[in-house]
């Protein structure tokens, strides 16, 4: 009879596994972010949270897990079981870069993180406060030189695109500043509003408010061309610095091993998500562009 039951629950296991992976989610789904609230990851991840709560039918929790870069949250998803009620909404720094900065073996993103879709690509902005003396990028590489050491800049976390575009741009121009590592881009910026450090490299979703208002001077973008919504600001590839164009990934994740059908619905859900949301901004565009006509 014992061996009866348990071929029963082997077999029952079996047959279980695949209509579990149809019918998710059956329950909410929580999403890891690797920062605090109120940083461009963070925000992505709200969005995509209700927007696939709106498609899927279930409620997506954000669990803001800040520190070390992303490496406390990417400890605590790799470790997640795989059934799809665990996600992970990750960037450059937990995903790629995190682990070698720190010299930490907490996981291995090839083997514990399975993709699912990029959420957006997103550029870098130089932005000083406006006390510092510099209107635009010569004279702040002319500050810097002229002051080693005086300049902070306001660093997301060790590991992060900012940090480490900060330490290349030291190491090529032979520059010198001190780098205040935070656990997140809106403690980070929220310093740099109230005048404690200097300057930050920051995504531009986060700061182009800040640099609107006229609390933020803009120097220099990451992106290959300029942008739209600051066309007054260079690229660094402009001003001769090819080596600091780059942007920012947001992506989707689930544990390795979570079945198939979950992640094929994840990834229809968000990429149809992703579509719409790009079909809107083109209509927003056109509707923009033809008032603008209309007006001339």
């Amino acid at each position: 009879m014992r061996l009866i039951a348990i071929a029963i629950a082997a077999v029952t296991a079996i047959l279980a596994g695949p209509v579990s992976a149809q019918q998710w989610p059956a329950r909410s789904v929580k999403l890891i972010v690797p920062y605090p609230a109120g940083g461009n990851v963070d925000s992505a991840a709200r969005i995509v949270a209700d927007k696939l709560q709106e498609k899927l039918g279930q409620p997506f929790i954000i669990e803001n897990k800040a520190g070390a870069g992303g490496m406390i949250a990417g400890e605590a998803f790799s470790k997640s079981a795989p059934d799809g009620y665990t996600l992970f909404v990750g960037a450059n720094g937990p995903v790629l870069f995190a682990t070698e900065i720190n010299k930490r073996e907490a996981y291995n993103w090839k083997k514990d993180f399975m993709p699912i879709t990029t959420i957006s690509m997103t550029p870098l902005v130089l932005e000083v406060h406006p006390s510092v003396q510099a209107n635009n990028f010569k004279e702040f590489i002319a500050l810097a030189k002229r002051d080693p050491g005086k300049l902070t800049m306001a660093s997301p976390g060790p590991g992060t695109t900012n940090h480490l575009l900060s330490e290349l741009m030291q190491e090529n121009l032979g520059l010198q500043w001190v780098t205040a590592h935070y656990r997140g881009n809106a403690p980070a910026i929220n310093d740099l509003l109230g005048g404690q450090v200097q300057f930050a490299f920051d995504q531009l979703t986060v700061s182009l408010q800040h640099i609107k208002a006229g609390l933020f001077r803009a120097l220099a973008v990451t992106s290959p061309h300029r942008l739209k919504s600051l066309p007054d600001v260079p690229t660094f590839a402009e001003l001769g610095y090819k080596d600091f164009d780059g942007q920012t990934f947001t992506g989707l994740f689930a544990p390795a091993g979570t079945p198939a059908p979950v992640v094929d619905k994840l990834h229809e859900a968000l990429t149809a998500i992703l579509e719409r949301s790009r079909r809107g901004r083109q209509v927003r565009e056109a509707r923009r562009r033809s008032r603008r006509d209309d007006a001339g």
